[in-house]
């Protein structure tokens, strides 16, 4: 690692820290049902919903009840975002007129939003309109993190509760997540990206005349949309030649800021948080990092309060830095490594602008080797998609790590909501290895960790990993998964592995070599969605509601400690054995045979 590398990771987790720890205390009020600081006319609106919608906010709800409006919530939510893409030709502020979604690409993309995914096998500025963009994909970016967030706080009551029947109201729950919490912070966040150069309008897209004539080759593609290859089975590429430029307008700042506090990803372009419209400066691209990590970090604060134990809250987080130190100094080190391919080119590595201090290919110059390897260890620790470099064209062990941190289950920090309750599920899988080892039944914050808690921490550890290698393995044993792979061998198969991990962790982000918009990847990538993301949250609901009805016992001199160096040590052994043990026999086919074969040359 640089000296840069190393400057800039400490001073982003300092900054985090010293934003994090305050929002912490507005979290556990917006969770605990207490006035916020400052947003109290917020109120009248908060009641206006609940009348307008038939809630009562102080009726409570078991854990059935909540997981069956989560689920009813968010099918409903997926029910209009695919029928508005089906539609959208018809709708206004489609100043492209753009083309109604296929049905599968709607689909996919429907319940991508909904499951705080965002994965997108389609073109933003070529495919959605901005009424799309607006009305259910900004729209989702919200629901969907509150529903996360949620989930969150229905888990922490069930520690703190003392034999209650009740979990909170998920409709209560969800208002007061996005009143309180992420519209004002996106709407700071809008404010301050507009004014780093981050468009908003609603404007036709703008023909530019180029100074010179522009000559470019690029796949060509058949009537199917999927690239045509030759006899030999390699890419066929057209060459064209242009001398005017379409540039993208659209409300980009208002989708971009709920994108990454909202840990949802994706992107109003397809280049994502590499185009200047989206990211165009170095300060954006450390704010935008800042605000991925902010909530997730906040909440352990906030879990720390909410329990009635601070340290409870220092010791989660702790683990998740300790983690995402140790990966992310793996990836900031791969990525200064020369590319031997390149040098094998006698490539000059002190001169050369694409091999200055490393691996620049697929990197903004903007950005650099650092601030693009610390964000894609911080979108993959969290589960957010965004991106802002080219994982593809990492170095093997490079794109390894962004890959195994989103096959951690994104429990590294992790999604908004997600990524406390992935971390808890852990912790209590923690104390029950604990246990065993001492004889003792388990207990974790004076509640009792017994048979059932463990048969729901087991379903909720283990679907990710079955959907992961499940869908891979189905992939590249058909042939319409293999035919998406524009790179044979390891790296084709680290492409599918990547797509499915991250589709199952609700991550979003790529590895772009693999063509994914088919009916195929669709339809398989949306499965993967939909249960990596509900097919946990409803164990970890049924484990809040049977935590709450148990009486909280008090700490006794046989009580293992959870707040100390020991448990934090535990707890990122357990995360590092149980949550990618399942992945180590698929990384070895890929990344790691790749990186062994790139430097045997």
């Amino acid at each position: 690692m640089t000296t840069q590398s190393i400057v800039l990771l400490m001073v982003f987790l300092a900054v985090l820290l010293a934003l994090a720890w305050p929002l912490g205390i507005v979290l556990a009020r917006v969770g605990d049902g207490s006035a916020v600081p400052g947003m109290g006319w917020m109120g009248k609106i908060e009641h206006l919903i609940y009348r307008a919608a038939g809630v009562d906010p102080k009726q409570g709800q078991g854990w059935k009840s909540y997981a069956a409006a989560l689920l009813l919530f968010s099918v409903i939510g997926a029910l209009v975002t695919y029928g508005l893409q089906r539609v959208q030709v018809w709708l206004p502020l489609n100043p492209q007129a753009l083309a109604n979604v296929s049905p599968d690409s709607a689909f996919d993309t429907a319940v991508s939003f909904v499951a705080n995914t965002n994965w997108q096998g389609y073109s933003g500025e070529q495919t959605m309109s901005y009424l799309t963009q607006m009305l259910v994909l900004a729209a989702q970016n919200f629901f969907s993190a509150a529903t996360g967030i949620a989930v969150a706080y229905a888990l922490i009551r069930g520690f703190a509760a003392r034999s209650a029947q009740s979990i909170g109201n998920f409709w209560v729950d969800v208002t007061r997540a996005t009143l309180y919490l992420l519209l004002p912070l996106s709407l700071l966040f809008a404010v301050f990206l507009m004014g780093q150069g981050v468009i908003q309008n609603f404007s036709a897209y703008q023909d530019v005349q180029l100074l010179d004539t522009v000559t470019y080759t690029q796949p060509k593609v058949g009537a199917d949309g999927q690239p045509l290859k030759d006899a030999q089975g390699q890419p066929v590429t057209e060459t064209l030649s242009t001398s005017t430029q379409t540039i993208a307008m659209g409300p980009v700042a208002s989708q971009e800021a709920i994108k990454m506090l909202g840990t949802n990803g994706g992107g109003f372009f397809n280049a994502n948080s590499a185009h200047p419209y989206e990211n165009p400066t170095a300060l954006t691209n450390f704010a935008q990092m800042l605000a991925i990590f902010l909530i997730p970090a906040g909440l352990c604060f906030a879990f720390g309060r909410m329990v009635g134990d601070q340290r409870q809250g220092w010791a989660v987080l702790g683990a998740m830095t300790l983690l995402f130190v140790a990966c992310t100094v793996f990836v900031l080190g791969a990525e200064q490594t020369a590319h031997p391919g390149l040098q094998a080119l006698n490539v000059d590595q002190t001169a050369s602008a694409l091999q200055a201090g490393g691996n620049m290919e697929g990197k903004e110059t903007r950005f650099g080797i650092s601030a693009s390897a610390l964000f894609a260890a911080v979108t993959t620790a969290a589960s957010c998609g965004a991106v802002n470099a080219m994982h593809d064209s990492f170095m093997p062990v490079g794109g390894m790590i962004p890959m195994l941190l989103i096959q951690f289950g994104e429990v590294i920090f992790g999604g908004v909501g997600s990524g406390l309750y992935g971390m808890l599920i852990f912790a209590i899988m923690a104390v029950f290895i604990a246990g065993l080892m001492i004889g003792r039944t388990p207990e974790y914050l004076g509640k009792k960790i017994q048979a059932y808690e463990m048969k729901m921490t087991a379903i909720a550890i283990l679907v990710t990993p079955t959907l992961v290698l499940a869908g891979t393995a189905i992939a590249v044993m058909c042939e319409a998964g293999t035919a998406g792979i524009a790179n044979p061998g390891a790296h084709g198969f680290s492409e599918i592995l990547y797509a499915f991990s991250s589709a199952a962790n609700n991550n979003g982000s790529a590895f772009a070599g693999l063509s994914a918009n088919t009916p195929f990847y669709n339809s398989m990538l949306a499965i993967a969605m939909w249960f990596g993301r509900f097919a946990m949250i409803v164990p970890i609901l049924a484990i809040a509601g049977s935590l709450a009805g148990k009486q909280r016992l008090a700490a006794n001199a046989g009580t293992m400690p959870t707040h100390g160096g020991m448990f934090i040590g535990l707890l990122c052994g357990v995360v590092a054995l149980v949550g990618v043990l399942n992945y180590v026999p698929a990384l070895a086919l890929g990344p790691v045979v790749e990186h062994l074969q790139l430097f045997a040359k």
